[in-house]
């Protein structure tokens, strides 16, 4: 059972019986997707959105979960994931943690 939990989380970014985080699962709908742990404050969504645009990307996609302080959010967007995008992300006050999980291993 905690294996697949943590392949879950590895492979999709799901979060299942953790401690500090909430619950988050979503079904993928695109082979590309953002996983941000991050602190639960106003506009956080809003700033996400605004990188991801202008780094030119559509969101296919998109769940946010909360649990008391802290939020985890999935992002399910139409092409890769642009390292200048992640860098932004990660540079947003009240990130904690942002990866990109494609669903096939990138050449």
């Amino acid at each position: 059972m905690v294996a697949d939990q943590v392949r879950e989380f590895l492979e999709h970014g799901t979060i299942v019986n953790a401690v500090n985080f909430p619950s988050v699962e979503m079904p993928r709908e695109s082979p590309y997707r953002v996983a941000i742990a991050n602190a639960n404050v106003p506009n956080m969504l809003g700033q996400m959105s605004t990188a991801m645009a202008r780094a030119g990307l559509n969101i296919h996609n998109m769940v946010n979960k909360s649990r008391g302080e802290t939020a985890y959010t999935l992002v399910d967007v139409d092409s890769q994931v642009p390292p200048p995008l992640i860098d932004a992300l990660a540079a947003i006050e009240g990130v904690l943690s942002v990866r990109a999980i494609p669903a096939e291993p990138l050449e």
